[in-house]
């Protein structure tokens, strides 16, 4: 018998691996099963925003919207409008430190419950549970109501305890940012610890014993075998904790009274609004909302490109 002679790959030249039929027919499906669902999506999502893009290039008050003055065309004067106020560039940066804060905070605490509840016994994990899923409910208007009045100067519980009383969390600046991310962290935590609860039991326990066999230490073992396996989730919950907090405006224009004093404690959303319906500028207001959407589509790029390296 003749062996069929292999000429071996030159040095340096990477050979492509064949494409597996399997492969493509499976992601032809999932396309398929995503079709319905991407269509209505970009129904939903792509006309709202095309027509804030199309305002932000008008003079759109008050008179436009009520039809009693013409649409004047402003091209990019909104936009340059709104980079030569030194007030957007403040409120850009206490957003962008506002939300990292609020993101961080919830990813800290809930995936270090995530980790308590799947080391506790049933009935304080279903108690830690219920008490997460609580605060995940309860709507953001309400929630805000609540700390306002935990954290109240004259009959706040927090005021009480901490004999402060007369005290008011909502007058300087970064009080009252910490206030408002301290509830916002409290609401969002239960979406990141039950993700990430669901992804450790989702791990094998015969991966968990052979780097205990190994000799791993637990912090070994959660920095180099928990947490690889966790990357993609933790990325989803990362993504949409920062949508969320980038584009806080209940809590905010709750708890500090529209802005703070002095619109102190202004993001954008919150700028957004005050332009555009306080300040009948709807086209300035527009424009801020197409900043944000671009501000978003940006990080989020940047931080999957970053988690896609790294894996």
């Amino acid at each position: 018998m003749v062996l069929p002679q292999v000429t071996p790959a030159a040095p340096g030249v990477r050979t492509r691996p064949a494409r597996r039929g399997p492969q493509r027919g499976q992601a032809r499906a999932a396309a398929l099963y995503l079709l319905p669902t991407s269509v209505i999506l970009l129904g939903l999502l792509a006309y709202p925003l095309y027509q804030l893009v199309v305002i932000s290039f008008y003079d759109y008050g008050q008179p436009q919207a009520s039809g009693a003055a013409p649409l004047v065309f402003l091209g990019f004067d909104n936009y340059v409008t709104l980079l030569g106020d030194p007030q957007f560039w403040d409120v850009l940066a206490a957003t962008v430190v506002f939300a990292a804060v609020c993101v961080v905070g919830s990813l800290l605490v809930g995936t270090a419950l995530a980790v308590l509840a799947s080391r506790a016994n049933p009935l304080p994990r279903m108690l830690l549970f219920l008490a997460a899923l609580g605060a995940w409910a309860t709507p953001a208007m309400a929630g805000s109501y609540v700390w306002l009045f935990m954290f109240d100067q004259d009959f706040g519980i927090v005021n009480e305890v901490l004999g402060l009383a007369g005290h008011s969390w909502t007058f300087e600046r970064f009080s009252a940012f910490g206030l408002v991310a301290a509830e916002i962290v409290w609401c969002s935590f239960p979406f990141v610890m039950v993700t990430m609860y669901a992804g450790i039991k989702a791990i094998a326990p015969e991966v968990l014993e052979a780097a205990a066999l190994d000799g791993a230490s637990a912090t070994r073992t959660a920095t180099s075998v928990i947490l690889p396996i966790l990357r993609p989730l933790l990325m989803i919950a990362t993504i949409q904790s920062i949508i969320w907090d980038f584009k806080v405006f209940t809590q905010i224009y709750v708890m500090t009274g529209g802005g703070g004093v002095a619109g102190q404690n202004l993001v954008l959303n919150v700028f957004a609004y005050q332009k555009a319906f306080a300040g009948e500028q709807y086209g300035l207001g527009a424009a801020i909302g197409v900043v944000m959407t671009v501000l978003l589509l940006s990080i989020t790029g940047l931080y999957v490109r970053a988690q896609r390296r790294t894996s």
